[in-house]
């Protein structure tokens, strides 16, 4: 039972109905007219710094930061509140180190900032491998989550109508992508952005209210509801069953920094901005509402542990996915008015837009990646029009297998996949970018050499790590092939990947190395001083 009256199950079903019909039509209104590669990739850059500020929070904030965050905050109390703030501070170091960089050095996609000192067709369909592998997982996640999430709030048990959620919504996400292109996402993550913030606001004051706006009460009385005691307000509950808790938190929360600020659905929204100056606006606004939302998903989450107790929460979900509807619905009390029962199905149709807007940005960033990076990047001059209608086709190839493997894997835990886009984002992608944007001795054999050896590196260690196996909440509960004794990857995948780009580097044949350096230190200043983007 959820515990939700059949008023607000009705209410969120006709709101669930009404936002995929808007959006939809939103999508089609606001889409690419014309064959221009321009429109559909960035939007012309013409959005204000304010609403691309949202659209980048948008992008950041996905289903998985909403339930999967606000579940280990329910669940283990500070280390949640530590992976939130780990979260922000991601986009922190986006904002002051890559920010300006990516924006002057690509015109698209990841792969157009990477070639931008180092052409060549290699390093495109390397950047092309490591977007996929890197967003994939993340779609499966709130792919398989979405039938999770109407089950739960509507009420149904049924196989079959969940397998039936994720691929309608699947088919509505990638029409999202593939009709609105960058405009039109950037539209649903702003609406969507607007939701969150609003209804999760109003939730945290009653939340505040019912603890006489003590913040200090609302930590006792969730650490008393939480059966673990004051343990609930220190570090370590979360990796309490590993051997070196310290070192994995430590690790863990790192993997979040250093990955988040470099997943290509967050990269490729820099490219919208038609300046320095503006990107540097739209990273303020972007950082003030992920903030905002951080204080937002602390506080509903110890209030759903306060008020319902963190063994109900469990008993619902064993990772805590589900808390923040719990928190939200536990906010009202036990007598829910017409009101209340409205503000409760403003917060299901918040996340319900979340999943929604979350997958139709990473489908089009694959499948932009795809089209640009592969396609279009064969030597061969190919026309808008054509470049256009791969994109299109793309994010139906894409979404397809994607909607079929969310289907295989919804019964099982979704956290390794989380994990290991993040581990691919910090032990690949992040080394890539940091030493093409800064590196003068950076070569296309040193960048083939991070983007790939990283990559593998996280592959090879991922399945040994204990969220795939060998504990009750992993992937696969039955079994216990676990010999890398951490949650993440990155104590070794991270050195790991800017240790091999440093020595493809610096094995690199002398003339190859020399003329890419020229290479480098022509298009230095574009890259670094902020000049006006060529034209490509």
């Amino acid at each position: 039972m959820t515990g939700f009256s059949d008023s607000a199950q009705a209410m969120s079903l006709v709101a669930f109905s009404a936002v995929a019909t808007v959006t939809l039509l939103l999508c089609v209104m606001t889409g690419p007219d014309r064959d221009d590669l321009d429109e559909f990739y960035t939007g012309y850059g013409s959005l204000s710094p304010m609403r691309n500020g949202l659209a980048i929070a948008g992008d950041y904030i996905s289903a998985a930061t909403v339930l999967g965050t606000g579940g280990v905050i329910a669940l283990c109390g500070y280390d949640g509140v530590v992976l939130a703030l780990s979260t922000a501070l991601s986009l922190v170091l986006l904002m002051f180190l890559l920010a300006e960089p990516l924006r002057n050095a690509g015109r698209f996609t990841m792969g157009d900032a990477l070639t931008r000192r180092m052409p060549g067709r290699a390093v495109r369909i390397a950047a092309c491998a490591v977007t996929l592998a890197a967003l994939v997982p993340l779609m499966l996640v709130q792919l398989a989550g979405t039938g999770q999430l109407l089950a739960f709030i509507l009420g149904f048990s049924s196989g079959s109508l969940k397998t039936g959620c994720i691929i309608g919504l699947g088919v509505l996400m990638i029409s999202y992508a593939a009709i609105g292109g960058m405009k039109g996402t950037a539209l649903i993550q702003i609406l969507k952005m607007v939701m969150l913030l609003g209804s999760g606001g109003v939730v945290a004051v009653l939340i505040l209210q019912r603890f006489d706006w003590d913040p200090g009460a609302l930590f006792d009385a969730a650490a008393g509801q939480s059966g673990v005691g004051t343990a609930f307000l220190h570090s370590g509950l979360q990796f309490a069953g590993g051997p070196e808790p310290r070192l994995d938190m430590i690790v863990s929360q790192l993997t979040v920094v250093v990955g988040g600020a470099c997943l290509p659905h967050i990269t490729m929204r820099m490219y919208t901005a038609g300046s320095a100056r503006q990107v540097r606006r739209s990273m303020s606004w972007a950082v003030s509402s992920v903030v905002l939302f951080v204080v937002v998903i602390t506080v509903v989450g110890f209030g759903a542990t306060a008020l319902i107790g963190r063994a109900v929460i469990a008993q619902a979900d064993p990772q805590g996915n589900t808390a923040y509807l719990l928190g939200s619905r536990a906010a009202f009390g036990a007598e829910v008015s017409t009101a209340e029962t409205l503000l409760f199905t403003t917060v299901t149709t918040a996340i319900f837009l979340t999943l929604l807007a979350s997958v139709a940005g990473m489908i089009l960033a694959c499948a932009n990646s795809l089209a640009h990076d592969v396609f279009a990047g064969r030597g061969r001059e190919i026309s808008a029009r054509r470049e256009m209608t791969v994109a299109r086709v793309s994010a139906l190839a894409v979404g397809l297998p994607a909607i079929l493997l969310a289907t295989l894997v919804q019964h099982r835990s979704l956290q390794p996949l989380v994990t290991l886009s993040f581990c691919l984002g910090a032990s690949a992608i992040a080394p890539a970018l940091v030493y093409s944007l800064f590196w003068r001795r950076y070569t296309r054999t040193g960048l083939l050499c991070t983007l790939i050896g990283g990559s593998l590196v996280v592959l090879l260690l991922m399945p040994g790590t204990n969220l795939v196996s060998g504990s009750p909440v992993s992937a696969f509960p039955e079994s216990d092939f676990n010999w890398f004794p951490f949650t993440t990857t990155g104590l070794v995948s991270i050195p790991a990947g800017f240790a091999l780009g440093w020595l493809g580097t610096v094995l690199s044949e002398r003339r190859g190395s020399d003329e890419q350096r020229r290479q480098y230190e022509a298009v230095e200043g574009w890259i670094l001083a902020g000049a006006v983007r060529r034209g490509e």
